[in-house]
């Protein structure tokens, strides 16, 4: 079974449901990923329509063009225009025309492909190179973080990133027991220096490789970036939808969404978050941790500056 045949969007019904996909309409995927919510807006929206993607893995985005190109043969004359932009979704604000769009939609899971391929050195449950960039062309590998950085620092990025409590202990085996080349060498010293708690499903180092990986790709600054930009791109009436995997993403959606509606710009359509139902979880069990928020852009709003989002 291929990667792209492996993968499965998230919430992938109550997204579109959410979006309130119109025929014609503009709408951004700002994470693209194997153009699952892509394809399916993509046959909502038809021709005279335009989709916007953002995707900065150069490989995802190579297999989702493949995708899309392969449903404008199945579409014809019913596909939309499909505008790719092979950056970090932090650009929308400066290539996407203010008050031009009518849904945004991101999903903030990192794909399923950074985990499976033992390269990409995301998961400790395969050996492969320290390297977690989403965005392979450039920035700081896991491994320079964990070589250089100090001790401290890295006990703070492990603490605030990963939620880890036992941050420190972490830190000191890590700087001890550099350098590190492989994520196998650095599970075994994290497991090693901090053990499973009784009643702890998920492996020992499971916190940490989160924390680096958000920090090698600055994951939360992206997130602020594209919830600030947001009610400025929107459309009156045009909806934002939103997917968070863990809580340090769900926070920042949450925050961003009701200073949008203190403000008078966004009616918040999920006053509790969305959730995958059983059949979904079954079937995907990562739908398990998700979910999913929505707002629509107030008719009478006037956005005079950016919607600051809370940290």
């Amino acid at each position: 079974m291929s990667e792209r045949e492996r993968h499965v969007p998230v919430l992938l019904q109550q997204a579109i449901r959410f979006l309130n996909v119109r025929p014609g309409g503009v709408y951004v995927d700002a994470t693209l990923g194997y153009a699952g919510h892509a394809s399916a807006i993509a046959r909502l929206v038809g021709a005279g329509g335009r989709l916007i993607c953002f995707d900065r893995d150069p490989a995802a985005m190579a297999m989702a063009r493949e995708k899309l190109k392969a449903l404008g043969k199945e579409l014809g004359p019913a596909m939309p225009e499909v505008v790719f932009h092979d950056v970090e979704f932090s650009h929308a604000a400066e290539l996407i025309e203010p008050g031009s769009i009518d849904g945004l939609l991101a999903d903030f899971g990192a794909s399923s492909m950074h985990f499976d391929e033992a390269q990409r050195g995301f998961s400790f449950q395969a050996e492969g190179p320290l390297d977690m960039r989403m965005n392979p062309r450039g920035g700081l590998t896991a491994a320079q973080v964990v070589n250089h950085m100090g001790e401290k620092e890295l006990a703070d990025v492990i603490y605030e990133f990963g939620e880890e409590r036992r941050s420190r202990r972490i830190a000191r085996a890590i700087v001890r027991a550099r350098p590190f080349t492989t994520t196998a060498e650095l599970a075994r010293v994290v497991a090693a220096a901090a053990p499973a708690m009784k009643g702890e499903r998920i492996h020992p180092a499971t916190r940490t490789f989160q924390a680096l990986r958000i920090y090698v790709n600055a994951e939360l600054e992206e997130i602020d970036a594209l919830l600030k930009a947001a009610p400025g791109l929107l459309k009156p009436g045009g909806r934002l939808v939103v997917i968070s995997f863990h809580s340090l993403e769900d926070r920042r959606a949450k925050d961003a969404l009701r200073e949008g509606a203190q403000q008078g710009v966004y009616e918040v359509l999920t006053r509790k978050p969305v959730t995958a139902e059983a059949e979904e979880t079954d079937r995907n069990p990562r739908a398990r941790s998700a979910k999913l928020r929505a707002a629509e852009r107030k008719k009478a709003a006037n956005i005079q500056k950016p919607i600051r989002n809370s940290q």
